[in-house]
């Protein structure tokens, strides 16, 4: 059966210093730790023929979901300030240190899932993929979604488990551990490189 390897926000308002979510305090000690797994992944991946999928968020102040901005008011969050992330043509929505080459596929998206509103469940049928490896930030939020919408497709879905990251250890622990429970199969980095050269792909 066919793989997918996705690359789910990594963009610089989620990963970079300078990015929106240092406003908020979010830790970023894991995250370049975490892409550097995910180099290695893609590199891999683009030796042995497995698609490689970067899904990215472009928001766009008339496409935000008025039920998100409702939902940061009752937080007692700025709408304004919490929903303007990853902007379509601003420097927080591009890449951070990751980047497509030819014969990668760009999805964009506007809400968590990967799935939501995109031509991502068309690309991955088109290509006959029936195996989805996720990859990305943040693990309880944008790659959970996008996890949960691919094994309800019927998908069999993977999460590599180091090469996915949170703001908070604890949740980063509990979305594996939901995952895991729910709907995925948890593997790491070390573990999916080796199954590619034992099977001759890298």
């Amino acid at each position: 059966m066919k793989a997918a390897l996705l690359i789910i926000d990594v963009q610089r308002d989620f990963c970079a210093p300078d990015g929106a979510v240092t406003a908020f305090g979010a830790d970023l000690s894991t995250i370049d730790g975490t892409v550097d797994r995910i180099d290695l992944l893609i590199g891999a991946a683009r030796r042995a023929g497995v698609d490689v999928i970067f899904v990215r968020l472009e928001t766009a102040p008339e496409l935000d979901s008025p039920a998100m901005l409702r939902w940061y008011e009752r937080q007692g969050i700025d709408p304004l300030v919490a929903a303007a992330v990853c902007r379509k043509g601003e420097p927080g929505a591009d890449y951070y240190r990751l980047f497509p080459e030819p014969g990668d596929t760009v999805v964009s998206k506007t809400r968590y899932s990967g799935f939501v509103g995109t031509n991502l469940d068309e690309v991955l049928q088109e290509k006959e993929i029936g195996i989805v490896y996720a990859t990305g930030v943040t693990t309880e939020c944008c790659v959970e979604s996008t996890v949960r919408d691919a094994f309800m497709r019927d998908y069999e879905a993977f999460v590599v488990s180091d090469a996915c990251a949170a703001y908070e250890e604890e949740l980063h622990l509990y979305s594996l551990r939901a995952m895991a429970l729910n709907f995925a199969t948890l593997i790491d980095t070390e573990t999916l490189l080796a199954e590619w050269v034992d099977r001759g792909e890298v």
